[in-house]
């Protein structure tokens, strides 16, 4: 594991914050200055200040993230933060990002292998939405939503899509872009009023209401890093 990630699985500091104790000296492995690009191999010791640490076991967690708070570690507007909602012994961070105003099923881990792939669109971690919007979602923008839309940032890859009630869409993706999903639907005419996201990686939110967290079961756990799981030609080389 790069040194920097081993730092911030024993809850020393973000990645950002472990380059920099690295690149300041501070921090040792088996008695050797560390480096950006260091690997620790298991049951090396590695000290920062001469105090040596321990790794964190690892921790998975789904919280129901309500409103007004920020998908970060930490807000300098003083705004409340999903790692403070949580308060996991672990350090754990989330696995993406909800807007501050969207609502729903969101994952923090300290596994930052894991997280990395989840998050990654060759993986196709699916995500669903349930958007209230302003128009209707007619059969042409519902299959327009279908076939991808033409964003700034290039066109979106093809997306499920279904209308559920008046001024409701369903909309499932994989990719993660900013503001994605709403941008998606202003594109076709359904300005977006409200957005929660129900369903990440086929963990939903059952029994938890908002602000509410729990830890992954063993069964939970295992489909989701089979969902990580390379493929067998990319495994093989």
């Amino acid at each position: 594991m790069r040194l920097n990630a081993w730092l911030a699985r024993a809850g020393v500091a973000s990645r950002r914050g472990a380059d920099e104790l690295i690149k300041a000296g501070r921090v040792t492995v088996e008695g050797e200055p560390g480096r950006l690009n260091t690997f620790v191999p298991a049951g090396a010791e590695v000290a920062v200040d001469g105090e040596p640490l321990a790794r964190q076991r690892l921790a998975y967690v789904l919280l129901n993230k309500p409103a007004g708070v920020v998908t970060t570690a930490r807000d300098p507007g003083g705004r409340p933060t999903v790692v403070g909602l949580v308060g996991h012994p672990c350090r754990v961070v989330p696995v993406g990002r909800l807007d501050v105003d969207t609502t729903g099923a969101l994952l923090l881990t300290n596994d930052g292998e894991l997280a990395h792939r989840l998050a990654h669109p060759r993986y196709g971690v699916d995500k669903v939405y349930l958007a209230e919007v302003r128009g209707e979602p007619t059969r042409a923008r519902i299959a327009a939503l279908e076939r991808g839309v033409e964003l700034a940032d290039g066109p979106t890859a093809p997306a499920r899509a279904r209308p559920v009630g008046r001024g409701r869409v369903e909309l499932v993706l994989h990719e993660g872009r900013t503001h994605q999903v709403k941008r998606m639907l202003e594109a076709v005419g359904l300005p977006v009023v409200a957005l929660h996201r129900s369903v990440y990686a086929g963990l939903g939110l059952e029994g938890l209401e908002p602000g509410d967290w729990r830890e992954l079961s063993a069964v939970e756990l295992e489909r989701l890093r089979a969902l990580a799981r390379p493929p067998a030609r990319a495994r093989r080389r």
